[in-house]
């Protein structure tokens, strides 16, 4: 399968594109999977991923790791940014936002496999995790540990 092939369909990459207002209004993009039939996994971290509290307006940070092993399709990685960015101001509990872009990923894509690990920030002085995965992890493919420590303060 050509390059070309692959990309002629992308409405934002390669082109200015502003980002979007919200999670609703983004357009997420996937292209056909040169590597179908091969088992492999696909990692996008998202260290300084933000959305507001939704009773506050205050801003929620939130370290993302999203892990999947794609069947056809893979995620277009500046569509995956530029929706990520559009939580920048919407308003939801960091279980909606995690589980939410899961969700919307594995509907998207229809992959083998995917988990997204949602570690979020300290707010009131508790820092909450949360995870989604869509079914059990393929055997005989390495799927690494997400890394991130879990939180402890100055300790």
């Amino acid at each position: 399968m050509a390059k070309k092939d692959i990309y002629a369909g992308l409405k934002q990459l390669g082109t200015p594109t502003k980002l979007p207002a919200s999670p609703q209004e983004a357009e997420l993009e996937k292209v056909p999977n040169p590597q179908a039939g091969t088992a492999f996994m696909v990692r996008f971290v998202q260290p300084e991923f933000t959305s507001l509290c939704p009773m506050t307006g205050q801003p929620d940070f939130a370290h993302l790791v999203i892990d999947y092993v794609p069947d056809e399709f893979l995620v277009e990685s500046k569509s995956l940014k530029l929706y990520l960015g559009a939580f920048r101001n919407h308003g939801a509990f960091h279980e909606d936002c995690t589980v939410t872009i899961g969700k919307t990923l594995a509907k998207l894509l229809k992959p083998k496999w995917l988990r997204i690990g949602g570690y979020w920030y300290p707010r009131g002085g508790i820092p909450i995790d949360v995870f989604y995965q869509t079914g059990v992890a393929p055997k005989n493919l390495w799927i690494p540990d997400q890394g991130v420590a879990p939180y402890r303060g100055r300790g």
